[in-house]
Order: structure tokens, then C-alpha cells, then sequence
């Protein structure tokens, strides 16, 4: 069947700005909330974990392939308030869902819940998923599939308060998940929490970047991205949500992929550093590392942290030492007290930042930190500490939140 105002169409929707929200971790809204600006994204706000914003489907596009710090980029369909079961139902099927997939499209929804009449998350996936099949099934007699796992078409239920926000995920996998990690340590850093705290470092991306206890590498690999201008969603296995859209523009997509691929610097711009005590780790970061294809970038030494002294004068020292959670180690504080020694007597002139989830440990590291920024990994209650290591730092006691 012909479409002649296919075309037409299709460029008038290029440029029509239209609502989207960002998800992040908490702690890192503010840093996300500049990347969304650097796309020259309008009316950019910032809430709870999230920020929306406002952008044309170009901009869909180029969040899910730069934005370190996102998870998932949804575009909103509908807003409404559902006050019990029925009203939740009776205003999903308001939605006219064969616009957005087909019959034989499968389909999920995640669902998110909190403050409201509803207690699960669970129970309201359900409901919104029978909502959805029964308006198939009444029209055409038949109803579209649910895949869990490897959706054709993901879509997003916030509610907040019984207010209710239906979204496409236009991003599928969550974009943490980059793809170049194919070796990890027991306790792997998320990659979006790994670019969120060496944005929050303010690292110049020009200067010295070491991480002193490298495991599978992640910081290493964030680093080198950003120095070398690398978007992050190019080494992406999976297909992004929006490719499975009805409204997929594929070459308004290739010509977003070219200009990213495009934009990467392949000379080293800084000198990014990693080591590691064991091996294994050692391994297991180059394999990474040359699967991200910066071999020409990072260097990964074996070695004791303890025993190193900095290459430069300046830079920007960035560690994630064992919390004795998932990792144990014999005596937390005295690792804790020997950071702070190694830090003030042989990274002069660097500025560190220890990535912790053991606040007691922390504080034998024994060196006053001039900043403390709340995070978590995981579920776990962290602190991003800064040490700015003057010549003849002087050791105080560590302040308490």
C-alpha cells in the first residue's frame, strides 16, 4: 500500500518538540540534568531521581546515545489520576494502544509505585497489562504477548500519590548495561554511578586520572569516554526501545549514530591510569578495556597501591575500596588508615575521591574531606569523599554527617 505523505510526515515529526523523561540514580539528577542541556534540550527540571525536560525525536535519539548518567529515557503519553482498581483500568484503556505496537509485538510494562492507594508495583503492572490486552482482544479478537525479559515495546507506569504517568521506553535495556563488559570483579561498579561520580569530581579530562584499585575497570573506562569524547551508547549490543516504535525514523537514527561516531577524539587526550593488586583484576579490566577498544588510551599496571607514588603533580584520583560487604577484607579500618597515609605522603597535589559505603571506616582514613556527597550503590548509603592533598596535608579528624 502506498504512503505518499509518509515522508512529509515523518520530517514534520523530526522537529516537533514533545515531553521527556530521564531516570537516573540518586545523587547524580544535577549532573544528568546538564548532559540533557548539552543535547540543547528545553525546559530542563529536575526532580527525585528523574528529570524531564523537553525535545524533538533527534534529541530522544541522542539522550540514549550520550547521557552517561541516564538509565532510561521515557516519552510520556498520558497523564491521569486513578483512584482505585476501575479508574485504573477504565483510563489505560483510554489509550489507543494499536497506535504504539502491534498484535504481534510482545510487550512489558514496569511499573513504579509509591505514596498511593495501591501498595504494589506488581499488582498494578497487571492491571495495566489486562487493560491493554482486553482492548486488543475486543477489537480484533486476539491479544499481543507479554515478554518480561527481551521486550519488542517497554512501557513505563509512574504513579506518585494516585497520579498516574504512562510512558514508552525508548530505551529498552537499561542504559547502564554499555556493553563493553565482559569481565567483572565480584562487587562490579554500575557504570552510571562510575560517570556520575567522576563528573561530580569535576575532572578536567585533560589531566592525570588514576584509579588505584582498578578491579574490572569501570572508572577506567568511563574516564577514557569522556576524554576521548566517546558516546557511550555505541557499544550498545542490543537495539535501543525506539527501534521497535511504529514512528522509527531509521535514518534520522544512522544520521544520529555517524554524528556521534564522528565526534570521538583518537588521540589520547589525558593520561588515565589503573592498578591492581591481583591479577585476575588486572585481566580482567584489559580485556574490557580492549573490548572498549581504548587499549591506546588506559594503562593497567599490576601493583600494591600502597607502594605507588604519583606519575604527575597534578591530577584527579578516583577509588572504590572494599566496604566489607560484598568484598571483606581482614581489617576494614587499618585499609582505611593506610588510604589516608598513601594518599597524604605520595599524591601530593591530587585530588582524591574515596567511594565508600562504610561511613565508620572512612573516618580512619584520618584526613579532613572537603566535600562529602551522598550516593548509593546499590541499596547500600555511600559517600563520595573529597581529599584535596595540599603539600603537608594536614591530618584531622574525619567530620561526621
Amino acid at each position: 500500500m502506498a504512503k505518499p505523505n509518509f515522508k512529509p510526515k515523518q520530517k514534520q515529526k523530526q522537529t516537533e518538540n514533545f515531553n521527556i523523561i530521564a531516570t537516573t540514580l540518586a545523587g547524580l539528577e544535577e549532573v544528568l540534568a546538564d548532559e540533557l542541556r548539552a543535547l540543547d534540550m528545553e525546559y530542563v527540571k529536575v526532580g527525585n531521581r528523574v528529570v524531564s525536560c523537553s525535545g524533538n525525536l533527534r534529541q530522544l535519539y541522542e539522550a540514549n546515545l550520550w547521557c552517561r548518567t541516564a538509565i532510561r529515557i521515557l516519552k510520556p503519553i498520558r497523564n491521569f489520576k486513578a483512584r482505585n482498581e476501575d479508574d485504573l483500568y477504565e483510563q489505560v484503556q483510554k489509550t489507543n494502544w494499536s497506535e504504539y505496537f502491534d498484535l504481534d509485538q510482545t510487550f512489558a510494562i514496569d511499573a513504579v509505585v509509591s505514596h498511593s492507594t495501591f501498595e504494589h508495583s506488581l499488582f498494578v503492572a497487571q492491571l495495566t497489562k489486562d487493560a491493554i490486552v482486553d482492548q486488543f482482544r475486543k477489537k480484533t479478537g486476539e491479544r499481543p504477548s507479554v515478554d518480561r525479559i527481551r521486550p519488542d515495546v517497554r512501557l513505563n507506569l509512574h504513579m506518585h500519590e494516585n497520579m498516574v504517568t504512562l510512558s514508552l521506553d525508548s530505551s529498552g535495556d537499561s542504559l547502564h548495561r554499555r556493553g563493553y563488559r565482559l569481565q567483572t570483579n565480584v562487587a562490579p561498579l554500575n557504570e552510571v554511578l562510575a560517570a556520575g561520580i567522576i563528573s561530580l569530581s569535576g575532572w578536567d579530562k585533560k589531566s592525570t586520572f588514576i584509579d588505584p584499585m582498578a578491579g574490572s575497570g569501570t572508572f577506567l573506562i568511563e574516564a577514557a569516554m569522556m576524554a576521548q569524547n566517546i558516546a557511550p551508547g555505541l557499544f550498545r549490543r542490543d537495539p535501543f526501545g525506539f527501534e521497535n516504535w511504529k514512528d522509527y525514523n531509521k535514518e534520522l537514527f544512522e544520521m544520529v549514530w555517524r554524528t556521534a561516531e564522528a565526534k570521538e577524539k583518537r588521540e589520547p587526550q589525558a593520561e588515565i591510569i589503573g592498578y591492581d593488586i591481583d591479577p585476575d583484576y588486572v585481566e580482567a579490566a584489559r580485556t574490557n578495556i580492549a573490548n572498549a577498544g581504548l587499549e591506546h588510551v588506559i594503562k593497567v599496571e599490576e601493583a600494591d597501591f600502597f607502594k605507588t607514588n604519583a606519575p604527575t603533580e597534578h591530577g584527579v584520583l578516583v577509588m572504590n575500596p572494599p566496604y566489607n560487604e560484598r568484598i571483606l577484607s581482614d581489617d576494614i579500618n587499618l585499609l582505611y588508615k593506610n588510604i589516608g597515609d598513601t594518599l597524604k605522603n605520595n599524591y601530593q597535589g591530587f585530588d582524591a575521591f574515596v567511594f565508600t559505603g562504610n561511613l565508620d571506616a572512612a573516618k580512619s582514613i584520618g584526613l579532613r574531606a572537603s566535600r562529602r556527597t551522598p550516593l548509593y550503590n546499590g541499596a547500600i548509603d555511600c559517600r563520595l569523599l573529597k581529599y584535596e592533598l595540599y603539600g603537608g596535608s594536614k591530618r584531622g579528624e574525619e567530620q561526621k554527617d
